[in-house]
């Protein structure tokens, strides 16, 4: 890993522990002065203070693997094409810790997994609700009605499987990303 990445990540995670700068540099025997220039990308840590840094922040710096990281990142991406919620929680749980890209990419594909299930249950039961409630209505337009009721269902899945397969090819050529329709669950 590589300034100005480095910084991010060491900024990121003295605020999620509620670490002060000081504190930080208090604690990898350096100066405050040397924390500040490495969270703003000016300098590159020695090796002693990313061992402190990575000891005390509980990130490992030095196994950082770019090609891997991109490898579980697509796997997370496409497996939203077939909102399969479980792949990308187990590689985020099991990697987050190791690959800021692997938590922010996780965080964005869980959300959007979690948002297309919670869609796509309301609109499995969209048609049997409309049948049974047609049904006892009018019985000649009651199969029209439940034709016409499944077809959110076919437009989430199309948006699904779409999404999942142009953010993966996106990943993979190193451009930004976006869900559509995706709920903020994570942050």
């Amino acid at each position: 890993m590589k300034q100005p990445e480095i910084g991010k990540v060491v900024t990121q995670l003295r605020l999620q522990k509620g670490m002060t700068q000081e504190k930080l540099a208090e604690s990898c025997d350096v100066s405050t002065r040397t924390i500040q220039r490495i969270e703003s990308g000016e300098v590159d840590p020695r090796s002693f203070t990313l061992n402190n840094l990575s000891i005390i922040l509980e990130y490992n710096f030095n196994n950082e693997n770019n090609r891997n990281d991109i490898f579980w990142i697509t796997v997370m991406h496409l497996s939203s094409m077939f909102c399969f919620v479980l792949i990308p929680l187990l590689i985020w749980s099991f990697r987050k810790k190791y690959s800021m890209k692997i938590n922010e990419h996780g965080k964005d594909v869980l959300n959007f997994q979690i948002s297309m299930t919670i869609f796509l249950f309301g609109c499995a039961i969209l048609p049997g609700i409309t049948f049974w409630v047609m049904e006892m209505m009018f019985e000649i337009i009651s199969f029209r009605i439940l034709i016409l009721s499944t077809i959110p269902l076919f437009f989430m899945g199309f948006i699904c499987f779409f999404q999942g397969l142009f953010n993966a090819l996106k990943v993979l050529n190193d451009k930004s990303y976006k869900y559509v329709l995706s709920i903020p669950f994570l942050k």
